[in-house]
């Protein structure tokens, strides 16, 4: 499974970088390391909804307060 985090100054404003040490603690918190790859991008061209996350190339909007939530739904169950 992939996770790609735009990094773009948009989603940069909006804390991208909160989102990414979010999702890097719950890949360690879950041991998921040898079956998440996370990486970034710098724009994904939806920068009104951003934070823009794609999980396999599926689009999520994620806030650095709903990490946990969107990891759960977005990524736990896919893996599940």
């Amino acid at each position: 499974m992939k996770i790609t985090v735009c990094i773009g100054s948009s989603c940069h404003l909006k804390g991208s970088r909160q989102v990414v040490e979010g999702v890097q603690s719950l890949i360690a918190k879950h041991d998921l390391k040898n079956k998440v790859e996370l990486g970034g991008v710098f724009c994904m061209g939806k920068c009104d909804t951003g934070v823009s996350v794609t999980v396999d190339k599926a689009y999520h909007s994620v806030q650095p307060e709903n990490v946990e939530a969107f990891f759960k739904e977005a990524v736990l169950k896919k893996l599940a």
